[in-house]
């Protein structure tokens, strides 16, 4: 029986970080400082992506799994002349989606300033045609919480072009087992692989094969694990199933990715995972996501010789306000303990 207590301490604890892609040096301190803690051997790549690496009785066929610790985000693409700015998004989601959302400004020395993101036409008393405004990044803007009336005032404070813009979470565990929050994807699966790895170091568990839990910091940009451990065979990706209209993922269940937009998943890999979810009873949804990449997309264009597969709890929303349920991570967990001690 796990302790889902712990597993959402670790969750909490990732989605109050901000961490959009090309900023996530914090949420990397924070997964290095629980490795110290485990005594857990780990690197961090050149390129600031964070992984552990536990001894297996196989060395030489290796297993690496991984999730992402990035996130959405923007960046300031031009200081205006009234003293709001105006954005770039990191990665892809809809502008209504952050309209009205509080985000944090970080700039290069270090100072964080708050703000609110607002249409150029964010009152209906002012603009008759409000409604109709397209939810364009042209059209969006953050309202800084300082009192700022010019270019020249915003750049007094040290913010610039190119500062990252961090969305809040807004975090909400409900007694009924759902979590509402910001970038769900991928803290949640982030929080399932640390409290694996945890669960195998405190039960002296020794695995299979020697197996690299890799957190990568570029996926929502396309990029993120793009060079893997050499001994690599089998890339086990942990992400998120997309429940909808016309798709069969679930918040209550792991989802297995059979395609998305680069093709198809291992055939082998993934009916092994399902073999795995009949034989110790979890719950599991098989789906395809025409408009979804992962860490393996990355990983087989860069030209690496695996099989890969993509495990993950439901979030509806996706790149959104995003909501899953406790059950569908729990799934994921005991589908990723029970894949990692499997021959």
């Amino acid at each position: 029986m796990h302790n889902s207590k712990e597993l959402t301490v670790f969750l909490q604890n990732l989605l109050q970080i901000n961490s959009p892609s090309g900023y996530t040096h914090d949420v990397v301190s924070y997964i290095e400082k629980e490795f110290c803690k485990l005594g857990v051997h780990y690197k961090i790549t050149n390129k600031g992506n964070i992984m552990a690496t536990l001894p297996g009785k196989n060395s030489s066929f290796e297993r690496t799994i991984s999730a992402h610790l990035d996130t959405l985000g923007a960046m300031v693409k031009e200081i205006k002349s009234n003293g709001t700015l105006s954005l770039t998004p990191i990665g892809g989601y809809m502008m209504n989606s952050i309209e009205g959302e509080n985000c944090n400004i970080m700039t290069l020395d270090d100072k964080k300033y708050t703000g609110t993101i607002q249409s150029t036409k964010p009152s209906v008393h002012i603009h008759n045609d409000a409604k109709e405004l397209k939810r364009i990044p042209e059209n969006m803007e953050v309202v800084i919480d300082e009192k700022v009336f010019s270019k020249e005032d915003v750049e007094a404070l040290g913010i610039n072009v190119g500062d990252f813009i961090c969305f809040d979470p807004r975090i909400k565990f409900t007694d009924s087992g759902f979590i509402k929050s910001r970038h769900l994807d991928d803290k949640a699966s982030a929080a399932i692989m640390l409290y694996a790895i945890k669960h195998f170091i405190d039960n002296n568990i020794e695995l299979k094969y020697t197996t690299n839990f890799y957190f990568s910091t570029y996926e929502e940009v396309g990029h993120g694990a793009s060079n893997l451990p050499q001994n690599t065979k089998e890339l086990l990706c942990i992400d998120m199933g997309a429940p909808g209209k016309g798709q069969n993922s679930s918040e209550f269940a792991t989802c297995i990715c059979a395609k998305d937009s680069s093709g198809p998943y291992d055939y082998a890999f993934r009916k092994r995972l399902v073999d795995i979810c009949k034989n110790k009873n979890i719950p599991y949804r098989i789906d395809t996501y025409p408009y979804y990449g992962s860490d393996a997309s990355a990983a087989l264009k860069s030209g690496y010789d695996i099989k890969t597969a993509l495990i993950g709890t439901g979030v509806y929303a996706s790149h959104g306000y995003e909501r899953t349920h406790l059950d569908g991570m729990l799934a994921t967990l005991d589908l990723l303990i029970n894949y990692c001690t499997s021959e």
